[in-house]
Protein backbone atom coordinates (compact mmCIF):
# COMPACT_ATOMS: atom_id res chain seq x y z
CA UNK A 1 0.00 0.00 0.00
CA UNK A 2 1.13 3.44 -0.82
CA UNK A 3 0.03 6.81 0.23
CA UNK A 4 1.65 10.33 0.25
CA UNK A 5 2.62 12.99 2.65
CA UNK A 6 0.99 16.17 3.12
CA UNK A 7 2.98 18.77 1.01
CA UNK A 8 1.61 21.99 1.80
CA UNK A 9 -0.01 24.69 0.17
CA UNK A 10 1.37 25.58 -3.70
CA UNK A 11 1.90 22.89 -5.14
CA UNK A 12 -1.36 22.15 -7.47
CA UNK A 13 -2.64 18.83 -7.92
CA UNK A 14 -5.11 17.91 -10.12
CA UNK A 15 -7.40 14.63 -9.58
CA UNK A 16 -6.49 12.16 -11.85
CA UNK A 17 -10.12 12.37 -13.77
CA UNK A 18 -9.71 15.72 -14.61
CA UNK A 19 -8.20 17.07 -18.14
CA UNK A 20 -4.98 18.96 -17.77
CA UNK A 21 -5.07 22.36 -18.29
CA UNK A 22 -2.75 23.53 -21.16
CA UNK A 23 0.68 25.44 -19.64
CA UNK A 24 -0.35 24.48 -16.24
CA UNK A 25 2.12 22.47 -13.55
CA UNK A 26 0.82 19.71 -12.11
CA UNK A 27 1.89 17.24 -9.47
CA UNK A 28 2.79 13.48 -11.20
CA UNK A 29 4.27 10.14 -10.06
CA UNK A 30 6.75 8.03 -11.96
CA UNK A 31 6.82 4.32 -10.68
CA UNK A 32 10.62 2.40 -11.40
CA UNK A 33 13.28 0.39 -9.38
CA UNK A 34 15.29 1.63 -6.84
CA UNK A 35 18.05 1.05 -8.60
CA UNK A 36 16.78 3.45 -11.81
CA UNK A 37 15.40 5.94 -9.56
CA UNK A 38 18.73 6.36 -8.25
CA UNK A 39 20.06 7.22 -11.87
CA UNK A 40 16.93 9.09 -12.19
CA UNK A 41 17.38 11.32 -9.24
CA UNK A 42 21.37 12.08 -10.44
CA UNK A 43 20.90 12.61 -14.20
CA UNK A 44 17.27 13.20 -14.44
CA UNK A 45 14.85 11.59 -16.75
CA UNK A 46 15.24 10.43 -20.30
CA UNK A 47 12.76 9.30 -23.21
CA UNK A 48 11.59 5.95 -23.43
CA UNK A 49 12.26 5.25 -27.05
CA UNK A 50 8.70 3.67 -27.72
CA UNK A 51 5.52 3.31 -25.72
CA UNK A 52 1.53 3.09 -26.07
CA UNK A 53 1.94 6.57 -26.45
CA UNK A 54 5.50 6.64 -28.71
CA UNK A 55 8.55 8.23 -27.49
CA UNK A 56 8.42 10.33 -24.11
CA UNK A 57 7.98 9.84 -20.01
CA UNK A 58 5.85 8.03 -18.96
CA UNK A 59 4.07 9.58 -15.45
CA UNK A 60 0.75 9.37 -13.89
CA UNK A 61 -1.23 11.82 -11.14
CA UNK A 62 -2.64 8.81 -9.95
CA UNK A 63 -0.11 7.66 -7.23
CA UNK A 64 -1.90 3.96 -7.31
CA UNK A 65 -0.73 3.87 -10.83
CA UNK A 66 2.53 4.73 -10.61
CA UNK A 67 3.01 2.23 -7.38
CA UNK A 68 2.53 -0.92 -9.17
CA UNK A 69 5.83 0.14 -12.21
CA UNK A 70 7.32 -2.32 -12.86
CA UNK A 71 4.98 -4.58 -13.18
CA UNK A 72 7.87 -7.62 -13.01
CA UNK A 73 8.93 -6.21 -9.49
CA UNK A 74 8.14 -7.01 -6.06
CA UNK A 75 6.48 -4.25 -4.45
CA UNK A 76 9.55 -3.96 -1.92
CA UNK A 77 11.78 -2.97 -5.25
CA UNK A 78 9.57 -0.11 -6.29
CA UNK A 79 10.26 3.58 -5.96
CA UNK A 80 7.81 6.11 -6.72
CA UNK A 81 9.44 9.24 -7.91
CA UNK A 82 7.31 12.15 -7.40
CA UNK A 83 7.80 15.09 -9.86
CA UNK A 84 6.03 18.42 -10.90
CA UNK A 85 5.32 18.58 -14.47
CA UNK A 86 5.04 22.24 -16.54
CA UNK A 87 2.28 20.09 -19.22
CA UNK A 88 2.81 23.12 -21.89
CA UNK A 89 0.10 21.91 -25.08
CA UNK A 90 -1.65 18.61 -24.04
CA UNK A 91 -3.35 16.45 -26.49
CA UNK A 92 -6.35 14.06 -24.86
CA UNK A 93 -5.77 10.45 -27.11
CA UNK A 94 -8.60 8.64 -25.19
CA UNK A 95 -9.02 5.57 -27.53
CA UNK A 96 -6.60 2.81 -29.30
CA UNK A 97 -5.77 3.69 -32.63
CA UNK A 98 -6.06 7.42 -32.57
CA UNK A 99 -4.77 9.24 -35.38
CA UNK A 100 -2.10 10.98 -33.04
CA UNK A 101 -1.56 8.05 -30.80
CA UNK A 102 2.32 8.35 -31.36
CA UNK A 103 2.61 11.49 -33.12
CA UNK A 104 0.83 14.19 -30.94
CA UNK A 105 4.38 15.55 -30.75
CA UNK A 106 4.86 16.17 -34.51
CA UNK A 107 1.58 18.62 -34.47
CA UNK A 108 2.92 20.74 -31.69
CA UNK A 109 1.52 18.71 -28.26
CA UNK A 110 4.31 18.85 -25.26
CA UNK A 111 2.37 16.19 -23.35
CA UNK A 112 -0.45 12.90 -24.24
CA UNK A 113 -2.72 12.17 -21.79
CA UNK A 114 -4.83 9.36 -21.66
CA UNK A 115 -7.83 9.54 -19.16
CA UNK A 116 -8.63 6.63 -16.59
CA UNK A 117 -11.83 4.12 -18.35
CA UNK A 118 -10.80 4.74 -22.03
CA UNK A 119 -9.42 1.84 -22.79
CA UNK A 120 -5.92 2.43 -23.27
CA UNK A 121 -4.72 1.30 -20.42
CA UNK A 122 -5.57 -2.24 -19.06
CA UNK A 123 -5.53 -0.89 -15.16
CA UNK A 124 -8.03 1.94 -16.65
CA UNK A 125 -6.19 4.55 -15.19
CA UNK A 126 -5.15 7.89 -15.86
CA UNK A 127 -1.66 8.29 -17.52
CA UNK A 128 0.41 11.06 -19.07
CA UNK A 129 3.78 11.18 -21.48
CA UNK A 130 5.54 14.37 -21.73
CA UNK A 131 8.03 14.67 -24.75
CA UNK A 132 11.00 16.47 -23.15
CA UNK A 133 12.49 15.42 -19.78
CA UNK A 134 13.33 19.10 -19.14
CA UNK A 135 9.50 20.02 -18.25
CA UNK A 136 9.80 17.46 -15.42
CA UNK A 137 10.60 18.86 -12.13
CA UNK A 138 11.64 16.19 -9.28
CA UNK A 139 10.70 16.46 -6.11
CA UNK A 140 11.72 13.26 -4.57
CA UNK A 141 11.22 9.75 -3.98
CA UNK A 142 8.91 7.43 -2.03
CA UNK A 143 9.74 4.15 -0.87
CA UNK A 144 7.53 1.69 0.30
CA UNK A 145 7.96 0.09 3.85
CA UNK A 146 5.55 -2.11 5.67
CA UNK A 147 3.48 -0.76 8.47
CA UNK A 148 0.05 -2.02 9.48
CA UNK A 149 -1.37 1.13 7.38
CA UNK A 150 -0.46 3.70 4.60
CA UNK A 151 2.75 4.27 4.27
CA UNK A 152 5.39 6.57 2.91
CA UNK A 153 8.72 7.78 3.30
CA UNK A 154 10.53 10.42 1.24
Amino acid sequence: MWAEDDLGPGVPCLESYSEPADGKVYLMYHGTSAEAAAQIMITGFKQSADGMLGRGVYLSRDLNKASRYPLDLPEHQRVVIRVTVNVGRVKKIDYQGHPLQKTWHYKGYDTAWCPPGCGMVRSGLEEDCVWDPARIQVIDAIYPRKTSGPFYDC
